[in-house]
């Protein structure tokens, strides 16, 4: 049973704004044996800042059938098309407001009522990324 993990580097996320990516840029990934710090110590995307935002169980799955799944909804990052980060996969460009709107949409069918302001934290889009992936 492997473990599916978000997490998130300010020194990416910097450059992705620098490049015109965004600064909204997590990396998700998937390991079957160790844990998601291990593979984030190695360094990821040329990175050594990587933080944890959230890890989850997710069965028996593989990290490209998670890709493809979460591809069908987000913007992945091509590591091909920047030298910087070749090679690197699970990189994706977030959109906040689609997050947002997926929070809304859960929260007014769990309570019935429109909910009323939403601010969303790094934690958010970790759990938003996963729920797609997993989805």
């Amino acid at each position: 049973m492997g473990t599916i993990y978000v997490a998130r580097s300010k020194g990416l996320q910097s450059w992705g704004a620098d490049v015109g990516l965004g600064k909204n840029l997590y990396a998700i990934g998937y390991v079957e044996d160790g844990t998601p710090e291990d593979t984030l110590a190695a360094g990821l995307a040329g990175e050594k800042d990587w933080v944890l935002v959230k890890a989850q169980a997710a069965g028996d799955t593989d990290e490209a059938a998670l890709l493809e799944r979460l591809g069908r909804k987000e913007k992945l990052v091509d590591p091909a098309y920047y030298p910087r980060i070749r090679g690197a996969r699970g990189l994706v460009k977030v959109d906040p407001v689609k997050v947002e709107n997926s929070m809304r949409i859960r929260k007014a069918l769990e309570t019935g009522q429109e909910p009323k302001e939403i601010k969303v934290k790094p934690a958010d889009i970790a759990q938003y990324l996963i729920n797609n992936a997993l989805g």
